[in-house]
């Protein structure tokens, strides 16, 4: 069974269909051998899929909720859970990498990716390819 880390761009692109990234979102999520996927991702994600959504409208802010409910509970979705030792690292990690323009959430991110071991990102972001990982919305 393969693992893959979804991050803030690729839930919003499934949720929104006049997103620029909703054909590829979908075309990967529906790829032969993509229902045995597991999900990973994290509660900082999620807090920017509620961020990115929350201007769109009240659909969107209902969507987005209720996505995010179902996915905590989800059997297919991990969701790692936000805890100050996580923010501590992914901080110093910023710190240490102030040469990129990583967020905070790509910082946690990637760390949760490395213990992990998951190589494959849901994701359109450079970024996630500057740290040595697989952006799948980018191919």
């Amino acid at each position: 069974m393969s693992r893959a880390f979804a991050d803030a761009d690729y839930w919003i692109a499934l949720l929104h269909p006049r997103e620029e990234l909703h054909e590829k979102a979908t075309q990967v999520s529906s790829t032969p051998g993509r229902a045995q996927l597991v999900i990973v991702t994290s509660e900082m994600v999620l807090a920017e899929v509620l961020d990115g959504l929350g201007d769109r409208g009240q659909r969107f802010r209902e969507l987005a909720a209720e996505t995010v409910h179902r996915l905590r509970t989800a059997p297919n979705v991990t969701v790692v859970p936000q805890t100050s030792a996580q923010f501590r690292a992914a901080l110093e990690m910023y710190r240490a990498r102030l040469d990129k323009e990583w967020g905070l959430t790509d910082c946690a991110s990637f760390q949760i990716m490395e213990q992990q071991g998951i190589t494959d990102a849901l994701t359109y972001d450079h970024h996630f390819e500057q740290a040595g990982f697989i952006a799948l919305l980018r191919s």
